[in-house]
C-alpha cells in the first residue's frame, strides 16, 4: 500500500512526464521538443529519487538532462533545424521502419508488463542493505551483465552510424579568399561590398536599412535572411522628415529655393515581407 503523498506525487510526476512526452513528440520546433524532453527526464528523476534508486535519480539528471540533453539543445540551436528540413528523408522507408520498430517495441513492452510479477517486492531496505550504488553494480554485472553489454554494444552502433552518416568528405579543396574574390570580379557579382545596416550611424541594427542619396531605402544593406522572412524595419519616413527640415530652414536661411525632394514611400511595417525585384530593373 502507498501512501496519500505518494499517491499525490505520482500523479503530478505521471502527467508532467507524460506531458512532456506528448510534447516532444508534436511540437513543430526541435527546440520546443527538447524542452519537454527535458521536463520528461528531469520528473523520472524525481521518481527515482524518491523510490529510493538515488545514484538512478543523480545520474539521470547530471548525465541524461544536464549534459546529453543540453547538449543536444545547443546544437540545435546553433545548426537552427526547422521543420522543412525534418521533412527531408535521407533514407527511404525510414518513417515506415520507424512505425514498425515503435509498434514492435509496444507489443514487447506490453507483453513484458503482463508476464510480472508483482505480488512480492523486496522492499528498499533489502535492496539497499549494500548501499545504492553498490546494489546497483552487483545487479548489473551478475544478474543483467548480458543486457548491459547488448545496450552499451547498441549505443556505440549508433555513435559510429550517427558519426559516419554525418560525415561529408570534400572532393575537391575549398576555394580561399583570394580565389573567391577573382571568381567574384570574374563574374561581376556584387564586387565592392555590400552597404552597411542603419540610417545615417543614428541605428546599428541589422533589420535597419540603409538609406541611398535620393532618400530610399537600400534593401541591400539587410542581409537576405531578413529579407525573405520580411524581418526590417523602415524608419527611413522620420530621418526623411528631419532631413526636409533641415535643407528647408538651410535654404530659408540663404535665400534659396527650397530642393524638390521626391516623395519618400509608405513605410513598411515590421514584419511585412520584400517585395522583389523585377528581371531588368536595377
Amino acid at each position: 500500500m502507498t501512501s496519500t503523498g505518494e499517491a499525490v506525487q505520482f500523479w503530478i510526476l505521471a502527467v508532467i512526464a507524460v506531458g512532456g512526452a506528448l510534447g516532444m513528440l508534436l511540437m513543430k520546433k526541435a527546440v520546443h521538443s527538447a524542452l519537454c524532453l527535458a521536463a520528461t527526464m528531469l520528473a523520472l528523476a524525481v521518481c527515482y529519487l524518491a523510490q529510493g534508486a538515488v545514484f538512478l535519480g543523480v545520474v539521470q539528471i547530471v548525465v541524461y538532462t544536464g549534459a546529453i540533453m543540453m547538449l543536444f539543445l545547443f546544437v540545435v540551436m546553433l545548426v537552427g533545424v526547422t521543420s522543412a528540413d525534418s521533412l527531408k528523408e535521407q533514407l527511404k522507408g525510414q518513417r515506415l521502419a520507424a512505425v514498425l520498430c515503435g509498434l514492435g517495441f509496444g507489443v514487447v513492452l506490453v507483453a513484458g508488463l503482463a508476464n510480472a510479477k508483482l505480488k512480492d517486492f523486496t522492499g528498499l531496505s533489502e535492496a539497499n542493505a549494500e548501499g545504492n550504488v553498490q546494489g546497483l553494480a552487483r545487479l548489473i554485472f551478475t544478474k543483467y551483465v548480458w543486457a548491459f553489454e547488448v545496450t552499451g554494444a547498441l549505443l556505440i552502433t549508433a555513435a559510429i552510424g550517427a558519426m559516419v552518416l554525418t560525415h561529408r568528405e570534400h572532393v575537391k579543396a575549398p576555394k580561399t579568399q583570394r580565389e573567391l574574390a577573382a571568381q567574384r570580379v570574374r563574374d561581376n557579382i556584387q564586387v565592392p561590398p555590400m552597404p552597411a545596416p542603419g540610417v545615417y550611424a543614428r541605428h546599428n541594427a541589422v533589420d535597419v536599412p540603409g538609406l541611398l542619396p535620393d532618400g530610399t531605402v537600400a534593401e541591400d544593406s539587410v542581409m537576405a535572411t531578413l529579407r525573405e522572412r520580411g524581418q526590417i524595419r523602415d524608419v527611413s519616413q522620420e530621418m526623411l522628415r528631419r532631413m526636409a527640415e533641415l535643407e528647408e530652414a538651410t535654404a530659408d536661411r540663404l535665400g534659396r529655393a527650397p530642393s524638390s525632394r521626391p516623395t519618400p514611400p509608405e513605410p513598411r511595417k515590421a514584419l511585412e515581407t520584400v517585395p522583389k525585384k523585377e528581371e531588368g530593373e536595377a
